[in-house]
């Protein structure tokens, strides 16, 4: 005998507050007018700013979509009932969590900005054998990613240049590609600048040929900077529709190659203990985790490549004299300066230039050097990058840089961990256009000419308070058995800060069983010390006795964009993809 069981369900009534939001501003009738419902959008929702013209289009774009089937009379459609407004605020199209508009000011330079910004932006899957393609560089460019990296290598006939990871078995995309597919999608999601990186170990023919294809592809889009170093970048306003390249200038590479060769192995042993600051990678990693310019091994590897190729004192001589069209394309240069760490991160006045940093590398100079690397932040540009041993594509978790200034934390696109979700959620901010306006607090010297220290303790500046009423879309969304075989889920909801240190916390809501649409009503106090640099963190489970609980959903949201008030908050999967259906209602409150 089969049995089947029936899954039944209900639809939740509005929760007690919205009821009694309902009660007070329709002053007890049963229906709601537009001046009640603008008067219910200044004083709950906190919108200053609204008018009786939105109040009117709220009512009317609820009513097209509950009602578009059914005649109704004049009165009701121009108010709504409990029903359309419990509608209306558990809409996310209608009462979304956060702002969907840039309105932060994009007229400061570009370091000025924490950058949203893509690691090896070419590949598909895991970092030593999957393919190299422009699809996931589409994919992020449409997503926002701001920065995108590419290794140029020759190709195998030393004729042409492939982008692939270099010192692995990735299957390599031709470099044309990637960049035709750059100009398409680049401003598909922002209007703000795209800054490619490169990682070019390449002879000074082939920077002759990538430096033809880049202006020959982007054209008038392309930023030439005036001088041969800015002293200040212009603003991302300014850089509107251009792409912006960053490598370290051929010269740099070439020179620390030939001191290289002249200095023998005197000059490697001072090299090394100059540089063991940022020696991290593992001889057996992927050439350009040893990356690039501020890793230890990056010129050395790179330098003994090219040794093998020019040999010869004419080619030496050539080198120095690279193609000035290459030099010319950079706009934001990568470079060491000579010494340790404490040298990498001097200021200098008439210069803004790029160093790079492995997680690891990075974790060393905060902890011994914190404040000096949220100075160098105010001026120049940081990148920080996973370290080597990643081959999973996995990610680390990138507020150890935000809280230090680093622009650019750069994150594997396609590793779809908690780390990524931060960083989708960081980059929710204003308007989702890949710039967030650094804190002032970061770029500001205080008395003194003190700059924030991230260790040190600061008194709580503002609480949030956030109240979990109810989920809803499950059901439409996931199949009935995705959860569970014999009965309904039973729900429940992860929520909490990510931040600096003293603010990070994870608490949880009680499961409610047995339930597609369940109300939980529990409230939640965050005390925030950097409430500038917060995100708040929800995931919504499914208990399962047996095995490991199972995943509802996820997002991530910049506690400084919340709107206070009742709101319908979207969640997404794994991957960060919106479900089409699934949200909860929340309330929040700044104390």
């Amino acid at each position: 005998m089969c049995f089947t069981r029936k899954y039944r369900v209900t639809e939740a009534e509005p929760p007690l507050d919205v009821k009694e939001a309902f009660k007070k501003y329709a002053e007890g009738g049963t229906h709601m007018n537009a001046d009640q419902l603008l008067r219910f959008l200044v004083e709950v929702q906190a919108d200053s700013g609204a008018s009786i013209s939105d109040a009117e289009q709220i009512v009317e774009q609820v009513h097209q979509k509950r009602h578009h089937h059914h005649h109704i009379t004049k009165f009701r459609k121009h108010s709504l009932t409990l029903d359309d407004f419990h509608h209306y605020l558990f809409s996310p199209d209608f009462n979304p969590p956060i702002r969907d508009q840039v309105h932060q000011d994009m007229t400061a330079p570009l370091s000025h900005y924490f950058i949203y910004t893509g690691h090896n932006s070419y590949l598909t899957g895991n970092q030593l054998s999957s393919d190299c393609s422009d699809v996931p560089i589409i994919n992020a460019l449409q997503r926002g990613v701001r920065v995108v990296e590419l290794d140029i290598w020759p190709s195998s006939t030393k004729e042409d240049v492939h982008v692939l990871h270099g010192g692995t078995l990735t299957t390599p995309v031709e470099l044309i590609k990637c960049l035709k597919s750059i100009k398409e999608h680049a401003f598909s999601a922002s209007p703000y600048p795209v800054i490619i990186t490169l990682e070019d170990p390449l002879t000074p023919d082939l920077q002759a040929k990538v430096a033809h294809m880049v202006t020959e592809t982007f054209g008038e889009m392309l930023f030439y900077p005036e001088s041969d170093c800015l002293n200040e970048f212009p603003s991302p306003e300014e850089m509107k529709y251009r792409i912006i390249i960053s490598t370290k200038p051929p010269k740099e590479y070439l020179q620390a190659k030939s001191m290289n060769q002249s200095s023998g192995n005197d000059s490697k042993k001072r090299i090394d203990s100059d540089e063991s600051y940022m020696r991290e990678v593992a001889p057996s990693e992927p050439a350009d985790e040893r990356e690039e310019d501020e890793t230890s091994n990056s010129d050395a590897s790179e330098e003994n490549n090219r040794d093998k190729e020019d040999k010869s004192e004419a080619k030496i001589e050539r080198c120095l004299t690279e193609p000035p069209e290459y030099k010319r394309l950079i706009a934001i240069h990568a470079g060491k300066p000579k010494g340790g760490l404490k040298e990498a991160l001097k200021v200098e006045i008439d210069k803004v230039r790029r160093l790079s940093l492995s997680e690891q590398a990075l974790e060393k100079a905060t902890s011994d050097h914190g404040t000096e690397v949220v100075r160098f932040t105010q001026k120049n540009f940081l990148r920080v990058y996973p370290r080597g041993t990643r081959i999973d594509s996995s990610n680390y978790k990138p507020l150890i840089g935000w809280m230090h200034g680093a622009q650019m934390v750069a994150l594997n696109m396609q590793g779809y961990d908690k780390a990524l979700w931060l960083m989708h959620g960081m980059f929710r901010a204003n308007g989702g256009c890949g710039y967030v306006k650094k804190p002032d607090f970061l770029m500001k010297p205080g008395p003194d000419n003190k700059v924030y220290d991230p260790k040190a303790k600061f008194q709580v500046k503002k609480t949030l308070k956030v109240k979990v009423y109810m989920g809803d879309g499950w059901h439409l969304d996931f199949k009935q058995t995705h959860f569970d075989l014999y009965s309904p889920p039973d729900f429940y909801i992860r929520i909490g800060i990510a931040g600096v240190p003293a603010d990070e916390k994870m608490k949880k809501t009680k499961k409610k069983e047995d339930d597609w649409t369940p109300v939980w009503e529990e409230e939640f106090t965050f005390p925030l010390t950097v409430p500038e640099l917060a995100l708040l963190r929800v995931e919504a489970n499914e208990h399962d006795m047996s095995e490991k609980d199972d995943f509802g959903g996820q997002t991530c949201l910049p506690v400084s964009e919340l709107k206070p008030g009742i709101r319908a908050v979207p969640l997404f999967n794994r991957r960060g993809e919106k479900y089409p259906s699934v949200r909860l209602l929340m309330r929040f409150e700044f104390v």
